[in-house]
């Protein structure tokens, strides 16, 4: 594993690990288990764009065509699940998300959703918070504001954004709006009209917006216990529901 890829093998994990495939985040258990949080067919998550529908057939057409004989067919499960460590897989290469990483080290990876500067906690502290939301639940999926990455990035640190922004923990998402955001936003596009130079631009911003936007770095976030976040959870889902019925 080094700067340019997080790839790790097999026999390397440790439990309480966070481990992605570029197409899911989850948090390696023990014997072969992950726990991770998804969408389910037929769920909305929030946006109902083509991205969901792209997304949501990339991750779960295999499995529901031959499902798994360890998990069965759990392409229209939804919200906070256990499988198994192949599924997770799905025949790809498997990475380990970085904690505590330096600003240098972070800006060297140009994709974003592979590491953060915040630290995570003791390995113990961070199943506790993975097996008590496979009990209880994260909420509602939402691409952008709580999805794989956001339940991963919570299990390894409590960390909580308390602001209602539009991006999440989830450095993907993050790095999303900061490459669509970057030139546009920008005043100094205007200082510059050779490609070279507007390339470079904004990809200083694309840098800039990435590292103010880690959950290591930014000032809206609070330590939360997990049962102060289910609780929290059902109170706002029970606010929403009866916002749609008075609507």
């Amino acid at each position: 594993m080094g700067v340019l890829s997080n790839k790790i093998e097999r026999d390397a994990l440790k439990p309480g690990d966070h481990i992605y495939s570029w197409r899911q985040a989850y948090i390696y258990a023990h014997h072969g288990k992950v726990i991770h949080f998804t969408r389910g067919a037929g769920h909305e998550i929030g946006t109902g764009t083509v991205l969901d529908r792209f997304i949501f057939s990339a991750s779960s057409s295999q499995h529901s065509s031959n499902p798994c004989p360890k998990c069965g067919d759990q392409s229209r499960l939804d919200g906070v699940i256990s499988s198994c460590l192949d599924c997770f897989l799905w025949g790809g290469d498997l990475y380990l998300f970085e904690y505590g990483v330096s600003p240098v080290v972070f800006l060297a990876k140009p994709r974003g959703g592979t590491s953060t500067l915040a630290t995570s906690d003791l390995p113990e502290d961070v199943l506790y918070r993975a097996s008590f939301l496979l009990e209880k639940g994260f909420g509602g999926y939402n691409i952008f504001k709580n999805n794989c990455e956001d339940f991963a990035i919570y299990c390894k640190t409590g960390m909580l954004v308390v602001t209602n922004l539009s991006v999440g923990r989830s450095g993907q998402a993050a790095s999303f709006f900061a490459a669509t955001s970057a030139i546009v936003s920008s005043p100094l596009r205007f200082l510059t009209t050779s490609f070279g130079g507007l390339a470079a631009v904004g990809y200083g911003m694309y840098c800039v917006s990435r590292l103010v936007s880690d959950i290591g770095v930014r000032r809206d976030v609070v330590k939360m216990p997990v049962e102060r976040l289910v609780g929290r959870s059902a109170l706002d889902e029970a606010s929403e529901e009866a916002a749609c019925v008075h609507k």
